[in-house]
């Protein structure tokens, strides 16, 4: 792919920005559209509710998935004003005058992320406009993910970190970034991050340490079959 002359290259980036910024105030808008609605506890908030309830008031519990999500609930609520006295014993269950409404929008926020990250990712992949405008607006439109990650629920805390983990492996694998960069390093910090995070939230995070391990593989297949590079680039760590 030949280099853009100057001013082909200022409009392409001109287009990219305005793009990227409708794709993320649509975001927002849909997204934060009637957060507060229904005023009642729904499906799983009785349990990762209540779990970050304890979290607030230091109550000892055990639970199959790892702790970071209902942890990060837990501060959510407590720096937005929850005391951690709602029961949160039933779907159904009126929040009356408790302060649930930080955590809806802590949870709300992080499920936001997946639509620019799509376009982020697909646009790294392709360099394609286009195309990544397609999968952010398949992401965006589609009502299940909107519904699920409008709750006090893991799932949207999980998502983002998944989705985090696959944006920084493809940047890590990028052509545009020279490695061992400053950018370079930033972006392998943030995927292991990432993946960290996954891990710490359910283990089904498990799998996609295994997607970018597979992904880390083939890159490292194709610098070791890559006879053009000097030998001790393959070995390089700084």
């Amino acid at each position: 792919m030949g280099e853009m002359a100057p001013e082909a290259a200022n409009s392409h980036k001109s287009s990219w920005w305005l793009i990227f910024g409708a794709v993320c105030a649509l975001t927002l808008t849909t997204r934060f559209y009637k957060i507060a609605e229904p005023d009642h506890v729904c499906w799983d908030e009785t349990h990762f509710g209540k779990m970050g309830s304890w979290y607030i008031n230091r109550t000892f519990f055990f639970d199959v998935h790892p702790p970071l999500g209902k942890m990060l609930i837990g501060l959510s609520g407590y720096l937005t004003g929850y005391d951690g006295t709602f029961a949160f014993d039933k779907p159904g269950d009126k929040y009356d005058n408790t302060s649930y409404l930080g955590m809806r929008v802590f949870c709300t926020a992080l499920g936001a992320t997946l639509i620019p990250m799509a376009f982020l990712i697909v646009e790294e992949t392709t360099q394609s406009i286009t195309a990544a405008t397609f999968a952010a607006l398949l992401i965006l439109f589609d009502v299940g993910i909107l519904t699920l990650t409008q709750y006090i629920l893991l799932d949207p805390i999980l998502l983002c970190f998944i989705m985090g983990s696959i944006l920084g492996a493809v940047k890590v694998s990028s052509r545009r970034i020279q490695e061992f960069s400053v950018s370079w390093w930033l972006w392998l910090t943030f995927t292991g991050t990432m993946l960290a995070c996954c891990v710490s939230v359910k283990f089904v995070g498990l799998f996609v340490v295994s997607l970018v391990g597979l992904m880390t593989t083939a890159d490292l297949w194709k610098i070791l079959g890559d006879m053009t590079r000097p030998v001790v680039s393959r070995y390089k760590i700084k």
